[in-house]
């Protein structure tokens, strides 16, 4: 060790890390600070990660944390109840700061992490039907940009509800996200369809008439009298458990987006310019079956073995879709 100390010496190098000086919540700290420097809008979910970690890992040197120690912090989580899919997020944020120590040279080594395996793929949907009932049950205002979700598949809190006047262009038929705005970074447009078109055109009444009555200009297409809209999660839980559909998600909107492109027939190319799914895996998982492949097959005759008569029949296999 003095010779490996003396040879960075040497070459111009710092002092090697001492490792019992790091802690696990300095990394985490470091991997806040990171997040603050980039910008990135995911900061306040590493946060809440961050503070169930330093729960168990408050005070501990990072050198003496090992897999038993992560596996154990797991398992104390899954008895809180839980989602693995929630600690699978706090481990990822504990792994990045465990690299970031290592790129940092602030640590030599990190304990294995890893994640659980996940099974909460959601397969929920609304139907227009459906979301024209629980819209009834909410505020107008609020109930538009219901709507305008459910069209889009635009993300709610950070796409539909900071959506402002100047992004809409009537003219050209097209509403718009700028680059940056969005969560992969990438602008995007999505066609005024006639119904988006009189939902936009409602909403703009409504605007002039807020904007006379106040003397001021109003920004956003979505608010309330004038003041923008910062959430729909409480009010759209309470007007689905009132219309009977507890437990749908305002996520949901976006599956049913996707879902109805599927049906329409668009291309699946265009259906995640659209929507703004960064790769067609994750765009799948959120189509859940491809029905307009299954309506292409049709009823169609498929042939099978039949091991009794050792030859080949054709059966017809009815494909229906809903």
């Amino acid at each position: 060790m003095l010779r490996d100390e003396l040879k960075r010496k040497a070459d111009g190098l710092s002092a090697a890390p001492d490792p019992r000086r790091t802690l696990v919540g300095d990394l985490l700290e470091a991997l806040k600070n990171r997040y603050r420097v980039e910008g990135r809008r995911s900061l306040e979910r590493l946060e809440d990660a961050v503070e169930h970690l330093l729960r168990m890992f408050r005070g501990v040197p990072a050198a003496q944390v090992k897999g038993a120690d992560v596996l154990r912090y797991a398992n104390l989580r899954l008895e809180e109840n839980a989602w693995p899919a929630t600690i699978n997020r706090e481990l990822a944020a504990l792994r990045a700061a465990y690299r970031l120590g290592l790129d940092n040279d602030t640590i030599v080594a990190m304990p294995r992490i890893r994640l659980l395996p996940e099974n909460n793929v959601r397969q929920g949907f609304a139907e227009a039907r459906q979301i024209a009932v629980i819209c009834r049950r909410l505020p107008p205002d609020l109930a538009d940009a219901v709507q305008f979700v459910f069209i889009t598949g635009w993300r709610s809190r950070s796409e539909v509800l900071p959506l402002k006047w100047a992004q809409v262009d009537f003219v050209g038929g097209f509403v718009r996200l700028e680059p940056g705005t969005t969560k992969n970074n990438e602008g995007r447009a999505f066609p005024l369809i006639p119904e988006l078109r009189a939902l936009l055109e409602r909403r703009q009444a409504i605007t002039r008439r807020c904007e006379r009555a106040q003397a001021r200009i109003i920004a956003h297409a979505f608010h309330r009298y004038g003041k923008p809209i910062k959430s729909l999660r409480r009010a759209w839980m309470t007007a689905c458990r009132d219309a009977g559909r507890p437990g749908l998600l305002l996520h949901d909107l976006r599956r049913s987006a996707v879902r109805n492109l599927e049906r329409a027939g668009i291309s699946r190319s265009v259906a995640i310019k659209l929507t703004g799914h960064k790769t067609e895996a994750v765009y799948r998982r959120y189509a859940i079956v491809a029905e307009s492949d299954l309506r292409d097959a049709g009823p169609s005759s498929l042939r099978c073995w039949e091991p009794r008569r050792n030859r080949v029949r054709s059966v017809t296999i009815p494909v229906t879709t809903r």
